[in-house]
């Protein structure tokens, strides 16, 4: 595993070894993703729920994101995460690392009035509805708003589009083998 591009392009990353069930964002998907998140990462808030190794947080930090917080309730993945933040140059506040359960977690967020630019939602696949109801929900409490992107990853097979409340649309879907990295943001109302 390696950052895609931004100031830390190329660097390697802890992957999880066989002892944690992981399923990280291929490095190929998470550069796609961020080709068309392109601009929108610069200054951003960023929230990793179920980040894992932490890869697309520290990937959204690398392309210029004001900073990440990233959320995994295992604790041995959240070791792995601290690790891998560990081992950049990143100034006090730049990230942050809550392992709770994501659920939990919102809540927690919520009620510390955070606010975020850009949400990415990796939950094991198995789960997948379970992060489309988190993604709904992060846009329902406040913690992504108006101008706010999320950013769903699920099975290539998932059927996204017909769970979506009317207020949220589909702006992007980008397959990519067994995954596919579903953005969605508040529906534009002036249409």
């Amino acid at each position: 595993m390696r950052i895609s591009g931004g100031q830390w392009r190329s660097r390697r990353l802890h992957g999880p070894g066989k002892q944690l069930n992981l399923r990280p964002t291929p490095d190929a998907m998470r550069e796609r993703a961020f080709a068309v998140l392109a601009d929108r990462v610069q200054g951003a808030r960023f929230l990793d729920l179920y980040a894992g190794t932490g890869a697309v947080g520290l990937e959204a930090l690398s392309r210029g994101a004001r900073s990440a917080v990233f959320v995994e309730k295992n604790r041995n993945a959240g070791r792995l995460i601290g690790k891998n933040i560990a081992s950049f140059e990143l100034s006090t506040g730049r990230a942050e690392l809550v392992t709770r359960a994501a659920a939990t977690a919102i809540r927690e967020l919520e009620r510390r009035g955070e606010t975020f630019d850009i949400a990415w939602v990796d939950p094991p696949f198995e789960i997948w509805r379970e992060g489309l109801t988190l993604v709904v929900e992060l846009f329902e409490v406040g913690l992504l708003g108006a101008t706010s992107l999320a950013c769903l990853e699920c099975p290539e097979k998932a059927e996204v589009a017909a769970s979506l409340p009317p207020n949220i649309e589909i702006v992007r879907d980008l397959a990519g083998g067994a995954s596919r990295v579903v953005m969605v943001e508040f529906a534009d109302q002036s249409r």
